[in-house]
């Protein structure tokens, strides 16, 4: 998970409550920590996704406390993680905070939003 953060420009990685927490010119897109002993990363979601995903698989997917009322969306990252869809979900995440400049840098979104 951290690679993938890292990689994205200008990301940064800064403890924050004694967790990880992934920035973008100070603005969060990612976090890490362990709910319940279990590890998991909480994004920035577009409106809807939160229940769109929880709905589709709350095993891999919950809401989170605290930023969960603000659309936030975590993903538990064990055995049962879908690597592939946690990186669009962290990408999706950055591109929402991420000046529109840096964001650019990405490549073009296959989101058909």
């Amino acid at each position: 998970m951290r690679a993938l953060c890292l990689a994205l420009p200008e990301a940064r990685e800064k403890i924050t409550w004694q967790e990880p927490t992934f920035r973008v010119r100070e603005k969060i897109f990612a976090m890490c920590g362990a709910e319940t002993g279990r590890l998991a990363v909480t994004l920035k979601a577009p409106r809807g996704v939160q229940e769109v995903l929880v709905d589709y698989d709350a095993t891999r997917y919950f809401v989170p406390r605290y930023v969960g009322k603000a659309g936030w969306i975590s993903a538990w990252l064990d055995e049962h993680a879908d690597w592939e869809q946690v990186a669009e979900l962290i990408e999706q995440s950055y591109r929402l905070v991420a000046p529109k400049k840096l964001a650019a840098q990405l490549p073009a979104s296959t989101d058909p939003d």
